[in-house]
């Protein structure tokens, strides 16, 4: 805990599943927690508050639309009020339901709006965020970076081709900025993970089939939750990790190789 407490995560989208599994791992650490939610503002305010509370930390939630990214400057000048550093920066959150329309189907129903709503949320908002959490990591003496992808872009999933390809251009875009920012001391990396059990899974259509097709296929025999992205996250951002960067750590219960 010693090498991790009195540092600060800044997170997007950390109100329910991956992100907030995510952001309660640092805080068990003793990491101050600087995270972002769309519209659940009295559940983001209600989580900070908990966290402080429970782990003696520091919590702050802020506003943010990914799809907007000009609000990424105006975030962190924010959180630079509120927090003294910044070291550890993940790019979690997404969207589902109305912006995807035309980016979540078949690909004869895929729509150029949605597709690029779907890379907006996906690899201009790491990105965005990257370069603004950079120049703070680099007057610390360095950090880590970590972006969130999906084993389907390497097997097929119904439906997920529009998620699909955009995951793996975030996984490019990822070990581009590993190898630039390498200079500052600050390591990048990708969490792809397979289906795990979230509110943003059960927004597919096929969210049952998706799920025992998931079970049948794991090694374990199990579907993934979202404590199992938070522990490969914080070990990517911890010094067990200091010579990791440019990779993706996939986490899927052996789902991808069957």
């Amino acid at each position: 805990m010693s090498e991790m407490r009195g540092k600060t995560l800044v997170i997007t989208g950390a109100t329910k599943g991956i992100g907030k599994a995510i952001g309660e791992k640092f805080a068990k650490q003793g990491v101050n927690v600087a995270f972002t939610y769309n519209s659940n503002k009295d559940v983001a305010y209600d989580i900070a508050k908990e966290w402080e509370e429970t782990y003696g930390i520091k919590a702050k939630a802020y506003p943010l639309n990914i799809l907007e990214t000009d609000e990424f400057k105006p975030l962190f000048e924010s959180i630079d009020k509120d927090f003294d550093r910044v070291d550890f920066f993940v790019s979690n959150a997404m969207i589902y339901g109305r912006p995807v329309v035309g980016g979540y189907g078949k690909f004869m129903r895929l729509k150029p709006r949605g597709l690029n709503n779907i890379y907006t949320a996906t690899v201009n908002a790491f990105v965005v965020g990257t370069q603004e959490a950079a120049k703070r990591m680099e007057k610390v003496g360095g950090g880590s970076v970590v972006t969130m992808s999906s084993t389907g872009n390497l097997v097929y999933i119904d439906n997920y081709a529009g998620h699909g390809t955009n995951k793996a251009a975030v996984e490019a875009m990822s070990r581009y900025a590993a190898t630039e920012l390498g200079e500052m001391n600050i390591r990048v990396n990708a969490v792809s993970g397979g289906p795990i059990d979230t509110d943003a899974l059960k927004a597919f259509t096929n969210y049952e089939e998706v799920k025992a097709e998931t079970v049948k296929r794991s090694a374990l025999n199990k579907m993934g939750q979202p404590e199992d992205i938070a522990g490969a996250v914080y070990f990517l951002c911890s010094d067990e990790a200091s010579w990791i960067t440019g990779q993706t750590i996939i986490v899927d219960g052996g789902t991808t190789f069957k």
